[in-house]
């Protein structure tokens, strides 16, 4: 039998109508929507299922909103007996992780990724930052252009072969994607739409702040291998896990690492669980023998179940 790994998207995925076919098609997965509703204390689940847009994006909705969605994803395929023999998340997603691995209740999700969210956008407002992909450039490169600014700036994400995210402060942002655009290298520089500049030492206040939230909140050894972020390794200690929590946000996603950790331990095939499909792109372009998938809707849930189920 194929080793599978579930994967779990991050701020970007977001999509108006996310999670709304699953809800409707299966209780276990509108039951998820009706707890996050609950215990915030609003309609998160109709601001999935119908937007308006500009809201969904803001980053205290779409945290919460992309952990439901995956969430709800994640008991659906449980109920087709589709289960992980490892599993990890890209920022943000590492909470979904943490969901399908058992270290953390989603009830437990829900709280610390309220408090990430919400710190990070102030964060963002007292500092302002910004965030940048720049494909095609050499890391050593890049890394060089980021030593040589002036002011904060540093590698937030390394994506996958060729594609990387800087993080920092506006202007050092700015001054190192005119000099990557000058590089040969550099085949493409994208400034994203971000509130704050994530994974870098400007998180730092937030960061303070969310550890007491970390405190608050019970992890359990994992039940199922993951990979965290942090370090792009296995991970089986609770304690580890929240020290490499607190660290995320201020430090760059592994996500590169995470799939060859992965790789190497025989996965071959990757379920990409909630709304998108840009981290199984990035499977693609990291791992030659992969076979990824995704499952966002019933589409997509049926083709994977026909590939993992158990016939149901």
């Amino acid at each position: 039998m194929a080793q599978l790994a579930f994967i779990f998207p991050g701020q970007g995925s977001q999509q108006v109508g996310m999670g709304a076919e699953l809800a409707r098609a299966y209780p276990i997965a509108d039951t998820v929507f009706q707890e996050a509703d609950a215990a915030l204390g609003r309609a998160l689940s109709q601001l999935c299922f119908e937007g308006p847009e500009d809201t969904l994006k803001q980053t205290e909705n779409t945290q919460l909103a992309i952990l439901t969605c995956s969430v709800a994803t994640l008991r659906v395929l449980k109920e087709f007996g589709i289960t992980p023999n490892a599993v990890a998340g890209h920022s943000l997603g590492e909470y979904s992780a943490l969901v399908a691995a058992g270290v953390l209740e989603f009830a437990g999700a829900l709280r610390l990724v309220h408090a990430r969210a919400s710190l990070m956008a102030e964060a963002g407002e007292i500092q302002q930052g910004s965030m940048a992909a720049i494909l095609g450039m050499d890391t050593a490169q890049l890394q060089h252009l980021c030593d040589e600014t002036e002011g904060t700036v540093n590698i937030a994400n390394y994506n996958c072969p060729g594609q990387l995210v800087i993080s920092g402060e506006v202007a050092a942002v700015n001054h190192v994607v005119e000099l990557a655009k000058a590089e040969i290298g550099a085949r493409r520089c994208r400034l994203l739409p971000v509130s704050g500049a994530f994974h870098s030492p400007l998180m730092a206040p937030a960061q303070e702040r969310f550890g007491s939230a970390l405190d608050s909140v019970t992890l359990y050894p994992p039940q199922v291998d993951i990979v965290m972020n942090v370090t792009g390794e296995f991970v089986t200690d609770a304690d580890n896990i929240k020290h490499l929590l607190f660290q995320q946000m201020t430090h760059p996603v592994q996500w590169e690492k995470t799939l060859r950790t992965l790789e190497k331990t025989g996965i071959t095939h990757f379920v990409e669980v909630g709304p998108g499909q840009v981290l199984s792109g990035l499977v693609k372009r990291t791992l030659s023998g992969s076979r990824p998938m995704n499952v966002e809707d019933i589409k997509t849930l049926s083709l994977v179940a026909d590939e993992h189920g158990n016939g149901k």
